[in-house]
């Protein structure tokens, strides 16, 4: 799994957000070092991150998206060769623009701490309600197939368990192999079933083929159920990544 830095203006664009929407209290999860948080921040937007890595690397999550770019370039080139290019130029262009993301969500973790929580689904460490918006962005789906379905039902409900009004997850291919989550519509009728409805929109973005769309899940009226039975969810083992902590073994 790539870290990735993606700016506040893609955000509005992967999960349709108006003005409206962000006149509200928004968690992104996981953010990894996106600039959202950031952004959010300087326009007076009440937003929180929280991602597991923030327990250990904190500021230097934000290097590492340079680095770990840098390191994978040419496999960066390979896999979005086919992408669209309406958002990046190309694969150089990419690695641009999350450097300049990475480079302010270091500057904000460093100056707002207490916006940059240590969490991870499915467990997130909010109480029920916490924010009207939860936003997610390239896990559940993305990882599916590595994650598994059980690990995706908790991720849902965890996430539905902190929103007070809707949760959008964005997108909702596969990343290995650009198609459509194949255990999607399983995963809503579970959902209708615990009583959160859900609906899939298309939105004005897109990079990885076919990746145009988010599931929205509505919150409004739903109470999230005792801890024992909706945390009962744990994520597959997820393949170490030998690149990522490369550069440590490299001197500056």
């Amino acid at each position: 799994m790539l870290v990735s830095a993606r700016s506040f203006a893609e955000y509005r664009a992967m999960f349709a957000l108006t003005d409206r929407d962000l006149d509200q209290r928004v968690l992104d999860c996981p953010a990894g070092a996106a600039s959202f948080v950031a952004e959010a921040g300087q326009r007076g937007i009440d937003a929180v991150a929280v991602d597991r890595e923030y327990a250990v690397h904190r500021e230097e999550l934000g290097l590492l998206v340079e680095r770990e770019s840098s390191f994978k370039r040419e496999l960066l080139t390979r896999e979005t060769a086919d992408f669209t290019r309406s958002w990046y130029a190309d694969a150089d262009d990419m690695i641009r623009q999350w450097t300049a993301s990475s480079r302010l969500f270091r500057a904000d973790i460093a100056a707002r701490p207490e916006r940059y929580v240590a969490g991870s689904l499915p467990e997130l460490p909010f109480t029920d309600r916490s924010f009207d918006l939860v936003l997610s962005s390239h896990l559940v789906f993305s990882y599916g197939n590595r994650l598994g379905e059980e690990f995706q039902r908790a991720a849902l409900l965890e996430l539905a368990r902190v929103a007070r009004r809707e949760v959008r997850l964005f997108p909702l291919v596969v990343y290995d192999t650009g198609e459509r989550d194949r255990g999607l519509e399983r995963l809503r009728e579970d959902l209708a079933g615990a009583g959160l409805g859900s609906r899939v929109e298309r939105v004005a973005y897109e990079f990885q083929p076919g990746g145009d769309e988010m599931l929205v899940l509505t919150c409004d009226g739903y109470r999230a159920p005792a801890p024992a039975a909706h945390r009962a969810g744990r994520p597959g083992a997820v393949t170490v990544d030998p690149v990522r902590w490369r550069h440590r073994e490299r001197s500056d």
